[in-house]
């Protein structure tokens, strides 16, 4: 009888320490991952000092504002490629910084420009060409955009508005200080660029 119960007394011993232990685990599981997500959620709390008083701002996740920076850069690389003025420095500075948003696709229009003498006829015209966007069409699912705008070639003898359409495609690269979107323009071409108008101007 002595014995039964020693066993008895035994058994119940190792059960309430596996159940401690199970416990424990569980109790432990709990816990680092409820800190986990405070830490989680206090990455995303950023405070700013404003004369002395701490002011919360939030985190976003990067895909929510990655429509407007796909448009923000979309924007930036048709203003370097296309707003030029009679400087060949200064042609040569906007290409340069134009060719680290977009792949070889520009690399193919910037040297058809330059074999038909576009850059010179900027130069020996003294053009200033300026662009003005009027809207940018992104499918997010397929990552493709159509850019709509207008170029205004202003010369000494006359000023010519064009329309000009273009499309590519978009795919995510890491950000660098010379793209700092993280964003290059691939199989980019130009789908329409012709005269809407031709004002001459008065040389007397």
């Amino acid at each position: 009888m002595i014995v039964k119960n020693i066993e008895a007394k035994i058994r119940l011993a190792t059960w309430v320490a596996v159940g401690s232990f199970l416990t424990s685990i569980v109790l432990s599981a709990i816990c680092c991952s409820y800190a986990y997500r405070q830490v989680s959620d206090a990455r995303k709390s950023i405070y700013i000092l404003s004369n002395g008083i701490p002011l919360q701002a939030g985190q976003t996740d990067m895909q929510v504002n990655r429509p407007a920076e796909y448009r923000a850069d979309i924007d930036l690389f048709h203003a370097l490629f296309f707003s030029l003025t009679p400087d060949d420095k200064y042609i040569e500075y906007q290409l340069k910084k134009a060719m680290y948003l977009v792949d070889e696709s520009g690399v193919d229009q910037y040297n058809n420009l330059k074999e038909n003498g576009f850059f010179n006829s900027i130069l020996s015209s003294s053009s200033v060409i300026t662009l003005q966007t009027d809207s940018i069409s992104l499918d997010m699912t397929r990552r493709y955009f159509r850019y709509f705008g207008k170029l205004k070639i202003d010369r000494r003898s006359s000023t010519v508005i064009r329309s000009l359409i273009t499309e590519g495609y978009l795919k995510d690269i890491p950000r660098s200080d010379n793209n700092p979107h993280g964003v290059l323009i691939v199989n980019w071409k130009t789908l329409e660029n012709k005269d809407l108008e031709n004002v001459q101007k008065n040389t007397f």
